[in-house]
């Protein structure tokens, strides 16, 4: 009777150990992952967190060295007097239209684009295709002063022009991202469509646009978010503060004739806003997108 009370206890013993020899290592690298992943967090939130900092703090300790993390007393005249001295107004107006504009175009032309390449057959498509790819390899100052000397032939120059009509003439890294997701919808739903009458443009609108919500909302963020902290184009084609977006905003709140470090710094936090919270709106789609667009070349 005792050898038959005992067996199991042994048993259950034995498995207990069996099952924490399998857990422990388990739970070990869990806990190093997130302490890595932790400590990853906390360097790459330092310089976030000193900007907001220096935003609120007195002049004479934003210099400060060793850097001082908490401020003596809240000076939160960056956040009120650019608004009131400066066209900051302005700069947000330009950059959202900018932005839709951009984003608009983007999705328009790159989805067509990758339409075609990923669902129709026709001679040369796979070598056309390359040579759209060839393009992301010209570093964008080979077509600079090119494109500078058509747009100022065109009287755009100083216009907002240059930085949104190009957008609808297609972006080849949206164009190879749509593509690759394109490819991964069946392409017996093209059949099927076809035999009920449908086009080619009711395919694309009514069968791939629905269906790849992930895809172009990868792209969406990438270009708001390249829209939005755009400088370089600005800074190329526009001459009047009228037209300027928010990036050479930020960097006139620092030029000499102003020169307000912790204006510059408040502005810079509130121009961060819009784009955290496009991102975690779309956050789902954007990881989602990313990783169903690499499954199948």
């Amino acid at each position: 009777m005792s050898s038959i009370d005992t067996a199991p206890s042994g048993r259950s013993l034995s498995e207990s150990r069996k099952r924490s020899s399998v857990y422990l290592p388990a739970l070990i690298g869990k806990v190093a992952l997130y302490i890595v992943l932790i400590a990853g967090a906390f360097v790459f939130i330092l310089p976030l967190v000193w900007m907001v900092s220096s935003s609120v703090k007195p002049g004479y300790q934003v210099y400060a060295v060793p850097p001082e993390w908490i401020p003596d007393y809240f000076v939160w005249d960056g956040y009120i007097k650019p608004w009131t001295e400066f066209s900051m107004l302005t700069f947000y107006q330009n950059t959202i239209i900018l932005v839709v504009l951009n984003t608009v175009g983007t999705l328009l032309s790159s989805s067509i684009v990758a339409f075609a390449f990923a669902r129709m057959r026709f001679r040369g498509r796979n070598l056309l295709f390359v040579v759209v790819l060839s393009t992301l390899m010209l570093p964008p100052q080979v077509t600079l002063i090119p494109t500078y000397w058509l747009f100022a032939k065109m009287g755009w120059v100083n216009t907002l022009k240059p930085l949104w009509v190009t957008a609808f003439f297609g972006a080849p890294f949206n164009i190879f991202l749509l593509r690759q997701y394109f490819m991964t919808i069946p392409l017996e739903m093209d059949e099927a469509a076809r035999m009920d009458g449908c086009s080619w443009f009711d395919i694309y609108a009514r069968i791939i646009v629905p269906l790849s919500a992930p895809a172009l909302g990868v792209v969406a963020v990438f270009s708001s978010t390249f829209w939005w902290n755009e400088f370089l184009g600005p800074l190329i084609y526009l001459n009047t503060q009228e037209n300027f977006p928010l990036s050479l905003g930020l960097a006139l709140l620092n030029s000499r004739n102003y020169n307000n470090v912790q204006a510059t710094f408040a502005m810079t936090t509130i121009a961060l806003l819009p784009m955290v919270i496009i991102f975690f709106i779309a956050q789902k789609l954007y990881i989602q997108g990313l990783v169903i667009s690499g499954v199948k070349g």
